[in-house]
């Protein structure tokens, strides 16, 4: 992979990207897009929308579903 080395004003405003950042030339083109690296430690921790009554119901459920094809076929019927 090639690397850009980056002037320190380029590297300070992407350092501070928290989102995807179009790259673009002074004309306004667009070269490519920088997608900032996230640090694991930052992720917010998210809990099941299911209660563990719900958990359980859907655990006896388990197997009582439809196949893809069964799926697919009953869409196609639509």
């Amino acid at each position: 992979m090639t690397q850009i080395i980056l002037d320190a004003g380029a590297s300070s405003k992407l350092n501070e990207a928290i989102q995807p950042v179009d790259l673009c030339d002074p004309s306004g083109r667009v070269l490519g897009r920088f997608l900032p690296l996230i640090d694991p430690t930052e992720w917010e921790l998210v809990s099941t929308p299911a209660s563990d009554e719900e958990i359980a119901r859907r655990k006896q459920l388990k197997g009582q579903g439809l196949t893809i094809n069964e799926v697919i076929a009953r869409l196609e019927k639509l």
